[in-house]
Protein backbone atom coordinates (compact mmCIF):
# COMPACT_ATOMS: atom_id res chain seq x y z
CA UNK A 1 0.00 0.00 0.00
CA UNK A 2 0.94 3.46 -0.92
CA UNK A 3 0.03 6.59 0.52
CA UNK A 4 -1.09 10.14 -2.04
CA UNK A 5 -2.53 13.46 -1.11
CA UNK A 6 -5.66 14.99 -2.16
CA UNK A 7 -5.68 18.28 -3.74
CA UNK A 8 -8.64 19.34 -2.23
CA UNK A 9 -7.06 19.19 0.95
CA UNK A 10 -5.49 22.52 0.28
CA UNK A 11 -8.21 24.98 -1.16
CA UNK A 12 -6.28 27.84 -1.01
CA UNK A 13 -3.79 26.47 -2.89
CA UNK A 14 -3.11 25.92 -6.65
CA UNK A 15 -2.41 22.42 -8.55
CA UNK A 16 1.45 23.27 -8.71
CA UNK A 17 1.60 24.28 -5.02
CA UNK A 18 -0.17 21.09 -3.69
CA UNK A 19 2.16 19.08 -5.69
CA UNK A 20 4.97 20.51 -4.11
CA UNK A 21 3.59 19.74 -0.86
CA UNK A 22 3.10 16.24 -1.81
CA UNK A 23 6.92 16.30 -2.81
CA UNK A 24 7.91 17.79 0.74
CA UNK A 25 6.11 15.21 2.34
CA UNK A 26 7.62 12.47 0.69
CA UNK A 27 4.43 11.37 -0.60
CA UNK A 28 5.04 11.88 -4.30
CA UNK A 29 1.11 11.05 -5.30
CA UNK A 30 -1.29 13.40 -5.60
CA UNK A 31 -5.33 12.87 -6.19
CA UNK A 32 -7.05 15.69 -8.09
CA UNK A 33 -10.50 17.12 -8.69
CA UNK A 34 -12.85 19.73 -9.53
CA UNK A 35 -12.13 22.11 -6.84
CA UNK A 36 -10.72 25.03 -5.58
CA UNK A 37 -7.82 26.40 -6.91
CA UNK A 38 -5.81 23.38 -8.10
CA UNK A 39 -8.96 21.97 -10.15
CA UNK A 40 -8.68 20.72 -13.09
CA UNK A 41 -10.57 22.03 -16.33
CA UNK A 42 -13.69 19.92 -16.49
CA UNK A 43 -14.68 21.19 -20.07
CA UNK A 44 -11.17 20.52 -21.50
CA UNK A 45 -11.43 16.61 -20.03
CA UNK A 46 -14.62 16.37 -21.83
CA UNK A 47 -13.72 18.18 -25.08
CA UNK A 48 -9.85 17.08 -25.29
CA UNK A 49 -9.00 13.98 -22.88
CA UNK A 50 -5.48 13.93 -24.12
CA UNK A 51 -4.52 17.36 -23.99
CA UNK A 52 -6.43 17.52 -20.64
CA UNK A 53 -3.77 14.56 -19.70
CA UNK A 54 -0.92 16.35 -21.20
CA UNK A 55 -0.88 18.96 -18.88
CA UNK A 56 0.16 16.52 -15.66
CA UNK A 57 3.09 14.87 -17.27
CA UNK A 58 5.49 17.70 -16.47
CA UNK A 59 4.75 17.81 -12.79
CA UNK A 60 6.42 14.56 -12.13
CA UNK A 61 4.32 12.86 -9.80
CA UNK A 62 1.79 9.99 -9.87
CA UNK A 63 -1.66 10.90 -10.13
CA UNK A 64 -3.27 7.67 -8.59
CA UNK A 65 -7.07 9.05 -8.41
CA UNK A 66 -9.44 11.34 -10.06
CA UNK A 67 -12.97 12.67 -8.57
CA UNK A 68 -14.91 13.57 -10.75
CA UNK A 69 -18.83 15.13 -11.02
CA UNK A 70 -20.93 14.99 -14.08
CA UNK A 71 -23.10 17.79 -13.10
CA UNK A 72 -22.92 20.34 -10.53
CA UNK A 73 -22.74 20.10 -7.01
CA UNK A 74 -24.04 16.59 -5.15
CA UNK A 75 -27.38 16.85 -6.95
CA UNK A 76 -26.27 17.55 -10.30
CA UNK A 77 -26.82 14.61 -12.76
CA UNK A 78 -26.21 12.13 -10.07
CA UNK A 79 -26.27 8.84 -10.70
CA UNK A 80 -29.99 8.26 -8.36
CA UNK A 81 -31.30 10.88 -11.01
CA UNK A 82 -33.57 9.48 -13.35
CA UNK A 83 -32.72 9.88 -17.32
CA UNK A 84 -28.99 10.73 -16.86
CA UNK A 85 -27.54 7.73 -18.09
CA UNK A 86 -27.47 8.13 -21.39
CA UNK A 87 -25.06 11.76 -20.49
CA UNK A 88 -23.32 10.12 -18.08
CA UNK A 89 -21.89 6.94 -20.51
CA UNK A 90 -21.10 9.56 -22.73
CA UNK A 91 -19.11 11.91 -20.48
CA UNK A 92 -17.30 8.68 -18.42
CA UNK A 93 -15.87 7.76 -21.57
CA UNK A 94 -13.85 10.51 -22.05
CA UNK A 95 -12.46 11.14 -18.46
CA UNK A 96 -11.57 7.44 -18.82
CA UNK A 97 -10.21 8.48 -22.36
CA UNK A 98 -8.17 11.16 -19.69
CA UNK A 99 -7.33 9.12 -17.08
CA UNK A 100 -5.80 6.37 -19.32
CA UNK A 101 -3.71 8.92 -20.72
CA UNK A 102 -2.80 9.95 -17.77
CA UNK A 103 -1.76 6.82 -16.63
CA UNK A 104 -4.61 7.34 -13.01
CA UNK A 105 -5.85 4.46 -11.89
CA UNK A 106 -9.01 4.46 -10.79
CA UNK A 107 -11.86 7.53 -11.14
CA UNK A 108 -14.50 7.97 -8.49
CA UNK A 109 -18.08 8.38 -8.44
CA UNK A 110 -20.70 9.25 -5.70
CA UNK A 111 -23.56 7.06 -5.57
CA UNK A 112 -25.94 9.60 -6.13
CA UNK A 113 -28.44 11.25 -3.11
CA UNK A 114 -32.44 10.92 -2.63
CA UNK A 115 -33.62 13.47 -5.11
CA UNK A 116 -36.55 15.02 -5.07
CA UNK A 117 -39.72 12.80 -5.13
CA UNK A 118 -37.96 9.48 -4.91
CA UNK A 119 -37.63 7.00 -1.71
CA UNK A 120 -34.56 5.75 -0.47
CA UNK A 121 -35.23 2.29 -2.65
CA UNK A 122 -36.08 4.08 -5.82
CA UNK A 123 -32.75 6.12 -6.03
CA UNK A 124 -30.86 2.89 -4.99
CA UNK A 125 -32.57 1.13 -7.99
CA UNK A 126 -31.80 4.17 -10.20
CA UNK A 127 -28.21 4.00 -9.17
CA UNK A 128 -27.73 0.62 -9.62
CA UNK A 129 -28.85 0.91 -13.45
CA UNK A 130 -26.86 4.02 -13.43
CA UNK A 131 -23.85 1.63 -12.52
CA UNK A 132 -24.52 -1.14 -14.43
CA UNK A 133 -23.99 1.43 -17.58
CA UNK A 134 -21.34 3.10 -16.57
CA UNK A 135 -19.46 -0.07 -15.74
CA UNK A 136 -19.88 -1.43 -19.20
CA UNK A 137 -18.03 1.83 -20.35
CA UNK A 138 -15.75 1.14 -18.29
CA UNK A 139 -14.79 -1.90 -19.46
CA UNK A 140 -12.88 -0.65 -22.41
CA UNK A 141 -10.69 1.35 -20.46
CA UNK A 142 -7.86 0.21 -18.16
CA UNK A 143 -8.68 2.97 -15.48
CA UNK A 144 -11.18 1.44 -12.87
CA UNK A 145 -14.42 3.26 -11.66
CA UNK A 146 -15.25 3.17 -7.87
CA UNK A 147 -17.76 5.47 -5.70
CA UNK A 148 -17.67 6.39 -2.24
CA UNK A 149 -20.62 6.13 -0.62
CA UNK A 150 -20.71 9.11 1.85
CA UNK A 151 -22.95 10.97 4.35
CA UNK A 152 -25.76 12.52 2.71
CA UNK A 153 -26.16 10.04 0.00
CA UNK A 154 -28.70 7.34 -0.47
CA UNK A 155 -25.87 4.68 0.30
CA UNK A 156 -25.29 5.36 4.09
CA UNK A 157 -25.07 2.11 5.43
CA UNK A 158 -22.66 -0.77 5.43
CA UNK A 159 -25.81 -2.86 4.63
CA UNK A 160 -27.09 -0.42 1.73
CA UNK A 161 -23.37 -0.50 -0.02
CA UNK A 162 -23.38 -4.10 0.04
CA UNK A 163 -26.34 -4.50 -1.26
CA UNK A 164 -25.40 -1.90 -4.47
CA UNK A 165 -21.92 -3.92 -4.47
CA UNK A 166 -24.22 -7.39 -5.11
CA UNK A 167 -26.56 -5.86 -7.47
CA UNK A 168 -23.83 -4.51 -10.06
CA UNK A 169 -20.05 -5.43 -8.57
CA UNK A 170 -18.82 -1.67 -8.48
CA UNK A 171 -16.02 -1.16 -6.31
CA UNK A 172 -15.44 1.75 -3.39
CA UNK A 173 -13.17 4.77 -2.59
CA UNK A 174 -13.52 3.61 0.90
CA UNK A 175 -13.71 6.19 3.80
CA UNK A 176 -14.65 4.80 7.16
CA UNK A 177 -14.95 8.55 8.26
CA UNK A 178 -18.47 8.74 6.41
CA UNK A 179 -19.72 5.52 8.43
CA UNK A 180 -18.07 6.61 11.57
CA UNK A 181 -19.78 9.52 11.56
CA UNK A 182 -23.28 8.36 11.33
CA UNK A 183 -22.53 5.81 14.38
CA UNK A 184 -21.54 2.80 12.70
CA UNK A 185 -18.76 0.43 14.56
CA UNK A 186 -15.72 -0.07 12.58
CA UNK A 187 -16.22 -3.54 12.90
CA UNK A 188 -19.48 -3.33 10.40
CA UNK A 189 -17.36 -1.63 8.00
CA UNK A 190 -14.39 -4.08 7.63
CA UNK A 191 -16.44 -6.43 5.36
CA UNK A 192 -16.63 -3.59 2.74
CA UNK A 193 -12.53 -3.67 3.02
CA UNK A 194 -12.56 -6.28 0.53
CA UNK A 195 -14.23 -4.06 -2.02
CA UNK A 196 -11.64 -1.53 -2.03
CA UNK A 197 -10.25 -0.11 -5.38
CA UNK A 198 -9.39 3.26 -3.62
CA UNK A 199 -9.00 4.28 0.17
CA UNK A 200 -9.65 7.31 1.56
CA UNK A 201 -7.76 8.60 5.37
CA UNK A 202 -9.10 11.01 7.46
CA UNK A 203 -10.39 10.95 11.61
CA UNK A 204 -13.79 10.87 12.59
CA UNK A 205 -16.09 9.97 15.50
CA UNK A 206 -19.76 10.10 15.69
CA UNK A 207 -21.50 13.21 14.87
CA UNK A 208 -18.17 14.72 13.10
CA UNK A 209 -16.95 13.64 9.55
CA UNK A 210 -13.50 14.81 10.70
CA UNK A 211 -11.63 15.41 14.24
CA UNK A 212 -8.03 15.63 15.34
CA UNK A 213 -6.12 12.33 15.25
CA UNK A 214 -6.23 12.00 18.73
CA UNK A 215 -10.29 12.77 19.34
CA UNK A 216 -11.50 10.38 16.84
CA UNK A 217 -12.97 6.85 17.04
CA UNK A 218 -10.92 4.93 14.32
CA UNK A 219 -8.52 2.85 14.46
CA UNK A 220 -6.19 3.38 11.35
CA UNK A 221 -3.24 0.26 12.49
CA UNK A 222 -6.54 -2.00 12.60
CA UNK A 223 -7.76 0.00 9.14
CA UNK A 224 -4.37 -1.48 7.53
CA UNK A 225 -4.71 -4.64 8.50
CA UNK A 226 -8.02 -5.21 7.50
CA UNK A 227 -7.17 -4.11 4.48
CA UNK A 228 -4.06 -5.78 4.08
CA UNK A 229 -5.41 -9.29 5.05
CA UNK A 230 -8.22 -8.26 2.15
CA UNK A 231 -5.81 -8.18 -0.25
CA UNK A 232 -5.73 -4.42 -1.22
CA UNK A 233 -2.11 -3.17 -2.33
CA UNK A 234 -3.58 0.08 -3.71
CA UNK A 235 -3.38 4.27 -2.93
CA UNK A 236 -3.73 5.43 0.57
CA UNK A 237 -4.81 9.11 0.31
CA UNK A 238 -4.48 11.45 3.36
CA UNK A 239 -7.97 13.13 2.91
CA UNK A 240 -8.17 16.00 5.65
CA UNK A 241 -10.38 19.06 4.25
CA UNK A 242 -10.68 22.61 5.19
CA UNK A 243 -14.26 22.82 3.64
CA UNK A 244 -17.86 24.03 4.73
CA UNK A 245 -19.57 20.49 3.92
CA UNK A 246 -20.44 18.52 7.15
CA UNK A 247 -17.91 21.52 9.10
CA UNK A 248 -14.94 20.10 8.30
CA UNK A 249 -13.33 23.38 8.88
CA UNK A 250 -11.37 22.95 12.33
CA UNK A 251 -8.63 20.87 12.10
CA UNK A 252 -4.87 21.88 11.23
CA UNK A 253 -5.41 20.20 8.17
CA UNK A 254 -1.01 20.14 6.98
CA UNK A 255 -0.62 18.79 11.18
CA UNK A 256 -3.26 16.33 10.54
CA UNK A 257 -1.91 15.21 7.42
CA UNK A 258 1.49 14.19 8.83
CA UNK A 259 -0.06 12.83 11.77
CA UNK A 260 -1.82 10.47 9.59
CA UNK A 261 1.23 9.87 7.20
CA UNK A 262 3.39 8.87 10.54
CA UNK A 263 0.85 6.57 11.59
CA UNK A 264 0.92 4.43 8.69
CA UNK A 265 4.54 4.97 8.21
CA UNK A 266 5.19 3.21 11.21
CA UNK A 267 2.50 0.59 11.15
CA UNK A 268 4.59 -0.10 7.86
CA UNK A 269 7.63 -0.59 8.96
CA UNK A 270 6.57 -3.18 11.40
CA UNK A 271 4.59 -5.39 9.23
Amino acid sequence: MRLSLTAWSFPACTLDECVGISKALGINALDVGLFYRSALDKAEILSDPHAAAARLAPFGIAFPNYYHLFGDGLGGRNLALPGTIDANARDLDRVLTFADAAKIDSVFLLPGIVNPGQSRADAARTSAESLVALLAVASHHRAKICIEPHVQSWAESPALVQRLIDDTGIGLALDYSHFACLGYRQEEVDPLAKHAVHVHLRQAKMGALQAKFAEGTLNFPAIFATLRDAGYTGWLALENTHQDYMNTLSEDVLTETVTMRNCFRHWQEAA
